[in-house]
C-alpha cells in the first residue's frame, strides 16, 4: 500500500481491493453506496467513526475528510491494508477452484471490525437478508443518537423493548448476548486470543449463536483467518469442488479463502440462473 496526502484527503494505491467487492459481501453492515463524482462511493461507519472513501477510475482510492494520523491508526487496521493479499491469491492459486475465485473477484479484503458489534450484527444475520440486516441496525443505532449501543446499555433493554428494531425471535437472542459481554460472562477479548475449539465452545453459549455465527464473530470480528462460516454457498463448495476436505496448504487462512469462494459460487450461479 502507499498512500499520499491531498488537503484533507488521503489518497491511497492499493491493487488488490475493490470498494463493491469489499463492503458489500456481507461481512459489514454499516456501509452505505452513495452517488459522487467518483466511480464509487460509500459511507460508513467504525467504531463509530464516520468514514467516507471513493474509488477512482485509476484505481485509486480516496478517504475523504481523514487525518493521517486517523488514516494509519485506525483505518490502515481496517481494511488490512497490512497483509499482503497478492501473497495470500498466489498461494491460493495451487488450487483450481480457488484460483478462480481469486480472479474473479479480487479486491476483496477482509476487514477487522469490533467483536462487539460483529457479535450483535450476526446474530441479527440468522435468516436474513442483507438489506433487512442493515435496516434492523440502522434502527437501533438511530435509537442510540446515531450510535452503536455499548454492551452495558443494550444489557438494559428487554424484547419487547427493542420491538421497534422488528427483528423477531432475535431480539431475545441480543438481549442474552449483551447481558453477558456486559455482566463479563462473556469476556469477547479473552475468548480472541484463545484456540479456536475453545473460543467456539465459549461463543456458542450466548443464546442464538451456533456454528456458522460464532465463526463470523470469530472471523470479522476477532481476526481469526482460519475460522471458517458455512451457509448454504459454502456448503455448495464443499460439495461440489471440495469432497475430501477443504486443502490444507489454505487452512491459516480459510477464512479469507471463504470469502473469494462465497463471492464466487453465489454470482456464477446467479448468473446460470
Amino acid at each position: 500500500m502507499d498512500y499520499s496526502i491531498k488537503g484533507n484527503d488521503i489518497i491511497v494505491s492499493e491493487p488488490d481491493f475493490d470498494l463493491d467487492e469489499t463492503l458489500d459481501c456481507g461481512q459489514a453492515f454499516r456501509w452505505k453506496k452513495i452517488d459522487s463524482d467518483y466511480k464509487i462511493t460509500y459511507q460508513g461507519r467504525f467504531l463509530n467513526d464516520d468514514l467516507t472513501v471513493s474509488q477512482t477510475d485509476n484505481g485509486n482510492f480516496i478517504f475523504h475528510n481523514t487525518s493521517e494520523s486517523d488514516f494509519l491508526n485506525k483505518w490502515v487496521d481496517y481494511f488490512d491494508f497490512n497483509t499482503n493479499y497478492s501473497e495470500l491469491k498466489k498461494a491460493f492459486s495451487e488450487d483450481e477452484t480457488l484460483s478462480k475465485a481469486c480472479s474473479f473477484a479480487g479486491g476483496i479484503r477482509l476487514l477487522r471490525q469490533n467483536s462487539w458489534e460483529c457479535l450483535i450484527s450476526f446474530i441479527i444475520s440468522q435468516n436474513n437478508n442483507i438489506p433487512r440486516i442493515k435496516g434492523i441496525i440502522d434502527r437501533l443505532c438511530d435509537n442510540y443518537n446515531s450510535l452503536f449501543p455499548e454492551p452495558q446499555q443494550l444489557s438494559q433493554e428487554t424484547p419487547d423493548s427493542l420491538s421497534y428494531l422488528r427483528s423477531g425471535f432475535r431480539a431475545k437472542y441480543i438481549c442474552d448476548a449483551s447481558q453477558k459481554v456486559s455482566s463479563g460472562e462473556t469476556d469477547l477479548a479473552a475468548i480472541a486470543e484463545m484456540p479456536i475449539d475453545q473460543a467456539r465452545t465459549e461463543l456458542k453459549k450466548i443464546k442464538g449463536v451456533g456454528p456458522k455465527v460464532a465463526e463470523c464473530v470469530l472471523l470479522f470480528g476477532m481476526y481469526r483467518t482460519d475460522a471458517f462460516p458455512i451457509d448454504v454457498w459454502i456448503k455448495r463448495v464443499l460439495a461440489e469442488y471440495y469432497p475430501n476436505g477443504f486443502p490444507d496448504f489454505a487452512s491459516q487462512y480459510a477464512g479469507i479463502a471463504q470469502q473469494y469462494l462465497f463471492h464466487y459460487i453465489r454470482n456464477i450461479s446467479r448468473s446460470c440462473e
